[in-house]
């Protein structure tokens, strides 16, 4: 089993920035992709970025393109997002979550395991 613990998150100011973390414990890791979601209140959940395992390619939902960066750490089973130029808009709850095998990013069933989540809201 693996599991997910995100952190990172808090309270910021329209235009300001957060980095949130994730951590992978268990057993052997080593996922096809990691990705980062995140679910505003009375919504759906959305995909937001995610960074495949074994080379680092990266993928971006179009809201958070060219403000987020997400990045890995292999060594230490950790995968990050960089949230820059935050808005309102951006406040919900951030989930990460590991993909075990190949198959599209952008979709959340696709995601065998998820963190518990850690809220983002963004004061305008």
């Amino acid at each position: 089993q693996v599991q997910l613990v995100e952190s990172g998150g808090g309270l910021v100011q329209a235009g300001g920035s957060l980095r949130l973390s994730c951590a992978a414990s268990g057993r052997t890791f080593s996922p096809y992709a990691m990705g980062w979601f995140r679910q505003a209140l009375g919504r759906e959940r959305e995909f937001v970025a995610a960074i495949l395992w074994s080379d680092g390619i990266t993928y971006y939902g179009d809201s958070v393109k060219g403000r987020f960066t997400i990045s890995r750490d292999n060594a230490k089973n950790s995968v990050y997002l960089q949230m820059n130029s935050l808005n309102a808009e951006d406040t919900a709850v951030y989930y990460c979550a590991a993909k075990r095998f190949r198959g599209s990013v952008y979709a959340k069933y696709e995601y065998s395991y998820w963190g518990q989540g850690t809220q983002v809201t963004v004061s305008s």
